[in-house]
């Protein structure tokens, strides 16, 4: 059986307007799949019906194989696919260590074992001098990867970052690759970039899906989306660099 998260020709309408249209992608086990197109092309849109917090119109979400059937977002984490958001969504009064432990006792731990795991996962990110740092006061870039190392709670079998990169520098978005490279390598789960920094994606990823007012239009390695025509055209007028490059 193939291991990957999969939707297969889903549309989204919102009120007679068509966000998504037939969208077929792919997000195997143990790599990194893109996801770039500009501003308002779905991609969020498309994250929020793998994770539960849209329904399709059309199409359907398959999880290894197995139809996930609309169910709603908290089931959906419980089946081992979690998220962030662009907007951070960390529990602001808690602190850093609290806001992971939350998570492990909804995904079913004890009080005393989410405690736990939500120190080595601190950890294993290298943030565990944040612990008691109140989450509401992080730095944006701390504020990002304490998102990240909550949404790995309980080891995933597919996380889905949704721009994890945003408002952070060059250098800072840079070191986020080996960031996504050590989840893939050592929790092996499968893992979706959703980005608008294009070198990112193009140093981080094996596989990339570009999205267009609602289409796929390019599916390829790094090396086929920086040749195509198509690309150019979608990102043309918005200045999209790619390590010197501009698409």
């Amino acid at each position: 059986m193939t291991q990957a998260l999969t939707a297969h020709t889903v549309s989204v309408s919102f009120d007679g307007l068509t966000a998504l249209s037939s969208v077929d992608l792919t997000v195997p086990k143990g790599s990194v799949t893109g996801l770039i197109g500009p501003n308002g092309a779905g991609k969020t849109t498309l994250v929020n019906v793998l994770t539960g917090f849209q329904a399709p119109t059309a199409g359907q979400v398959t999880m290894d194989g197995t139809d996930l059937g609309n169910k709603p977002a908290h089931k959906i984490r419980h089946l081992g696919i979690a998220r962030t958001f662009q907007s951070g969504r960390l529990f602001g009064d808690l602190s850093v260590v609290d806001n992971l432990e939350v998570t492990g006792v909804g995904l079913g731990l004890s009080r005393k074992k989410a405690s736990a795991k939500a120190d080595e996962m601190l950890d294993w990110m290298g943030i565990s001098a944040l612990a008691e740092r109140t989450a509401g006061g992080l730095p944006y870039t701390d504020e990002r990867r304490v998102a990240i190392g909550r949404a790995l709670m309980m080891e995933p079998k597919y996380l889905l970052l949704d721009e994890p990169a945003a408002g952070m520098s060059a250098e800072e978005a840079e070191d986020l690759s080996p960031l996504i490279a050590r989840i893939v390598r050592d929790i092996g789960c499968g893992v979706l970039l959703i980005e608008h920094n294009i070198g990112m994606v193009l140093r981080t990823c094996d596989h990339i899906h570009v999205l267009d007012s609602g289409e796929i239009i390019e599916v390829g390695s790094p090396d086929v989306i920086k040749a195509s025509e198509k690309v150019r055209h979608a990102y043309m007028g918005t200045q999209a660099e790619t390590e010197g490059e501009v698409l």
